[in-house]
């Protein structure tokens, strides 16, 4: 066998399935066709549609269930710079305020070491 049967059964069996999908495609059409045409039928005998609304309702559901549902992928947007997060845990805030804390305690004994020079300068 050489390698231009084996490219010819290739094309064969690519264009067996191609057909053999297109008559599954063609058979759930006209399964849907039935199906919307009992629909639009019961919906008449209750009084809900007139006749010519059940057939363009039937032709426009086939026509509808035959259009592609592939939806055109949409170009994100690109952030300038990456978004900084900052992950603050409890242990963070509770260093963050003991600092705070020796930080006034600093600045009160300072103040007070000033108010005692003063005070003797004076």
């Amino acid at each position: 066998m050489g390698l231009g049967d084996l490219v010819q059964k290739a094309v064969y069996l690519g264009v067996g399935i191609a057909s053999y999908a297109g008559e599954k495609a063609g058979e759930k059409f006209s399964d849907l066709r039935v199906q919307m045409q009992k629909l639009a039928d019961e919906m008449v005998e209750r009084g809900e549609l007139t006749t010519e609304e059940a057939r363009r309702f039937v032709d426009d559901m086939v026509a509808k269930a035959q259009q592609p549902s592939v939806v055109p992928p949409t170009e994100p947007t690109k952030p300038s710079e990456p978004r900084r997060i900052e992950i603050l845990t409890d242990e963070d805030e509770s260093a963050k305020a003991d600092s705070d804390v020796d930080d006034m305690r600093k600045k009160v004994m300072d103040l007070q070491e000033e108010l005692r020079r003063l005070k003797r300068d004076s």
